[in-house]
């Protein structure tokens, strides 16, 4: 984006923020921590979220969550992480990486195009975005399949997840922002040490391809008013991974030890949609033998591994949430779009297949 346009598009949404606020209203029409830049196509109209709980103001240093309950010391929790599934002789073990930064470039915004296309600050959270540049409510297909991208081989998928912050310092960029301290997301937001994202098989048969464009979220941004049937946060440390990972507490690291936060996507697509109604019935997770409900087809299961170091110890800490949600760790989710080209995808396929690992 050259400098004109940037100047034109910061005087078009102080234009539309004056406007709303004249009319007595408190979303924006366009909600971005930092302004994604892309020269991608984008659609032209976008509706604005209030801000979620409006007229009540969030408090940060109290009844905002997290609380002193919801962290454990992680070297006092019980080993529960199972034995994987058994595979057969028709399983596909191997896996594909695809690489795509930590968004040290600090691309955020309080959108979710899957959930809620077109609205601005439809999460009422910030998100960290890799691999898609540009990516915000007002994305499509086509946009995404222009786009430049942060990942490797061409790779146009946008992958983002909730922002994790460190409640002892100040992200002064989105203080008073919605998405951000408006909406009693405070503390600075953390880069990840590492991002990896992986795509791997199934025990029990070979992988079809992904179609392209396919949207998956996994866990529940609302879980803890939702009953947690959707949750699928999983909390670590390094070191500790292949004995406990936690759902609904944050981990208390010791030193030397990084948090890691898991999110395995689903691997089984229904072979016809790339979205559904609720976002979820188009895919599904295997049952803990590795099978696929009837009528679907194993995919690559994307699993995401997030480190961040510095925090051993500590319980200032929290996952970005909806305001209700009290930033509860059992609130972590992920999204993703793919949106590799077909090559690609077939490359990944046959890696998983055969039993290799590239990327």
């Amino acid at each position: 984006m050259n400098q004109g346009h940037r100047r034109n598009r910061t005087r078009r949404n102080a234009i539309i923020l004056a406007a709303g606020l004249a009319a007595g209203g408190v979303g924006l029409a366009l909600v971005n921590v930092q302004a994604n830049a892309t020269d991608a196509p984008r659609a032209t109209t976008r509706s604005a979220a209030p801000l979620s709980g409006q007229g009540v103001k969030p408090s940060p240093a109290a009844g905002n969550g997290p609380v002193r309950a919801d962290f454990v010391d992680i070297t006092k929790a019980a080993r529960n992480v199972p034995a994987p599934p058994r595979g057969n002789r028709n399983a596909s073990k191997g896996a594909f990486k695809t690489r795509c930064g930590v968004n040290a470039e600090g691309r955020h915004n309080s959108d979710n195009v899957i959930v809620a296309p077109g609205v601005g600050n439809g999460a009422h959270h910030t998100h960290d975005y890799v691999g898609a540049v540009g990516v915000d409510a007002l994305t499509t297909d086509d946009s995404l399949a222009a786009a430049r991208t942060t990942c490797t081989d061409g790779d146009r998928s946008t992958y983002y997840w909730p922002v994790l912050r460190d409640r002892r310092g100040v992200e002064k960029a989105d203080a008073g922002s919605p998405g951000g301290g408006a909406e009693g997301n405070v503390g600075k937001i953390l880069t990840p040490t590492s991002a990896s994202l992986t795509f791997v098989g199934s025990p029990t048969t070979k992988v079809v391809a992904m179609p392209r464009f396919l949207r998956i979220i996994t866990g529940d941004a609302k879980a803890n008013a939702n009953g947690g049937a959707n949750a699928n946060a999983a909390w670590s440390c390094t070191g500790f991974e292949n004995r406990v990972q936690l759902k609904d507490k944050y981990p208390i690291c010791p030193a030397g030890s990084e948090l890691v936060r898991t999110e395995r996507f689903q691997s089984c697509w229904d072979g016809r949609n790339t979205d559904s109604a609720d976002h979820r019935g188009h895919v599904a997770f295997a049952d803990a033998r590795g099978r696929c409900p009837a009528g679907f087809k194993a995919v690559p299961q994307l699993v995401q591994r997030l480190t961040y170091r510095g925090l051993a110890g500590s319980r200032a800490f929290a996952v970005d949430s909806f305001p209700e949600s009290l930033h509860k760790p059992i609130t972590d989710h992920g999204d993703f779009i793919n949106a590799m080209p077909e090559r690609l995808m077939k490359r990944a396929v046959g890696c998983i297949n055969s039993g290799r690992r590239c990327g």
